[in-house]
């Protein structure tokens, strides 16, 4: 089934769960009525592999997931086709309504670094790949997944444990505060 197809029965499935809440009137005393936060949450942690909680950012994860399977295109802003860095900026625009760098170098000029074990979902994960500087950027989702442009793939999402990206990872980042604002 394709992703739109899934995605508008999720929604149907919803609405007729919002719908049964409020016309269920004569519902049985601890009769559970599925939540669509809650099926929201269920499916992206199945289909993408990260155990989301309740306070995950569901807006991230759908923001992702429309994206997954995007092409790279060095430069590229579209989904026609965009780079690592492009990704983390539309990601941080339309989610977190926050402006950020237009490469990977510049990205983590704005951010507190921090330890892999500090890493929290929406944070910046930084890689040098045969460089001594930064070459690439991805967005820290949880479970040691981050979301990212891949030169070979596209748009993924990849485990820090993987052997490439553990050789090749730099650091982690979240945004200064006051970029936050």
């Amino acid at each position: 089934m394709g992703k739109k197809v899934i995605v508008a029965m999720l929604l149907i499935l919803s609405i007729v769960s919002g719908q049964a809440q409020t016309n269920n009137k004569d519902q049985k005393p601890g009769q559970k009525i599925e939540d669509p936060d809650n099926l929201a949450t269920e499916y992206f942690s199945q289909i993408m592999g990260v155990a989301l909680s309740a306070t995950s950012n569901l807006k991230l994860y759908q923001f992702v997931y429309d994206w997954i399977g995007t092409p790279y295109r060095l430069g590229g802003v579209s989904k026609k086709g965009i780079d690592c860095s492009g990704f983390a900026f539309e990601l941080y625009n339309k989610v977190f309504s926050t402006l950020i760098g237009n490469n990977s170098r510049n990205i983590f000029s704005m951010v507190n670094p921090i330890n892999k074990d500090q890493l929290k979902e929406g944070d910046l994960v930084f890689f040098k790949i045969g460089s001594r500087s930064i070459t690439h950027v991805g967005v820290y989702m949880g479970n040691n997944k981050f979301a990212h442009a891949s030169s070979s793939k596209g748009v993924m999402i990849s485990d820090l444990d993987e052997s490439y990206w553990r050789r090749y990872y730099y650091k982690g980042g979240r945004l200064l505060a006051s970029l936050r604002d």
